[in-house]
């Protein structure tokens, strides 16, 4: 009877064994991974592969970029929300998914406030109005754009990244302050909408001023106006939209790094070393630098109440919009 039990024992025992082996061995080989709700070659991809490189060697042998593309950039917080709080999968992420998106979509499946955690800020970026060559190279400003939208009201649109994207909403801005009517359309990313600017399938754009500025030595596309308090260092020569008379019209975007809500604040901490470790690297800091993005570094804290204050900022922007989506 003892020898039965202690058989019957031993087998239990190698039978949990090898249940317990397959999970634990690949634990022990998973790799950590960034997501990204946009398609790859866009900008917030190209700053996560950049930050990915950094980590190499400093948080594992390898760190994965892994594209979550769809919604807007909102499958990729879903995943975030979905996974385990260990500090394995994080999300590079524009601001206004947290601070715009709760008050343009009436369904969200996330809340900013505690379906995540941030990290901090890697960069940030001010965004630009442009044109392609729908639009006659005559038009220089944005109130010649808006006398252009005015006589040519069925070409008169701007696209976006995305529906109820930052650029979306300094478009529609723009379009209630010159009193004209631009039909928007917003893209999967930036990428297929610059490629449709430049190829006169559109009239304007509202992106990311790294998204511009690629394109403007060869007159492809033309930046007529930037939509922070002062102008960019990246291109110097374009005024902002105050400067031409249009007042109230701002938009700084950060680009963050995200937790799933229930990483413990040592995770939060560790993390955030690698963010600074990150920004101290030349090669990071170069690659932000041909996106149009400024080094910009918050602690955990400080950027949540960012977030928090710009949340209540965009509230009323997106109200006076009129737009606000189930999807």
């Amino acid at each position: 009877m003892t020898k039965h039990f202690s058989m019957h024992r031993r087998e239990l025992t190698l039978g949990l064994a090898a249940l317990l082996a397959g999970p634990l061995a690949r634990a022990q080989g998973a790799l950590p991974r960034i997501l990204v709700g946009f398609p790859a070659g866009g900008s917030v991809d190209t700053t996560a592969r950049r930050v990915a490189e950094a980590w190499r060697g400093r948080m594992a042998e390898s760190v994965l970029v892994e594209q979550k593309v769809g919604a807007g950039g909102r499958l990729a917080i879903a995943a975030l929300k979905d996974a385990a709080p260990d500090g394995m999968t994080l999300l590079l992420s524009p601001s206004s998914m947290f601070t715009i998106y709760p008050h343009a979509y009436r369904k969200l499946a996330y809340k900013p406030e505690s379906d995540v955690v941030p990290v901090g800020p890697l960069a940030h970026s001010t965004c630009g109005f442009g044109v392609g060559p729908m639009v006659p190279a005559t038009v220089k400003t944005l109130a010649q754009f808006a006398d252009w939208a005015r006589a040519n009201a069925q070409s008169a649109a701007y696209a976006s990244p995305a529906a109820g994207a930052m650029p979306h909403f300094l478009g529609n801005q723009f379009e209630r302050a010159a009193g004209i009517k631009l039909t928007h359309v917003p893209y999967r990313g930036a990428a297929p909408g610059m490629q449709d600017l430049m190829g006169g399938q559109i009239a304007s754009g509202c992106f990311s001023i790294g998204d511009f500025l690629p394109h403007l030595a060869s007159g492809r596309v033309r930046l007529l106006g930037v939509t922070d308090t002062r102008r960019s260092r990246f291109a110097p020569e374009v005024p902002t939209f105050e400067e031409q008379g249009f007042k109230g019209i701002e938009g700084v975007e950060s680009y963050g790094l995200f937790l799933p809500a229930k990483a413990a604040p040592a995770t939060v901490d560790r993390i955030a070393d690698l963010v600074r470790a990150a920004l101290r690297e030349t090669a990071v800091v170069e690659g932000l630098a041909k996106l149009g993005f400024e080094p910009f570094s918050l602690s955990a804290p400080e950027y949540a109440r960012r977030l928090a204050a710009e949340r209540a900022q965009w509230g009323p922007i997106v109200k006076a919009s009129g737009f606000s989506s189930d999807d």
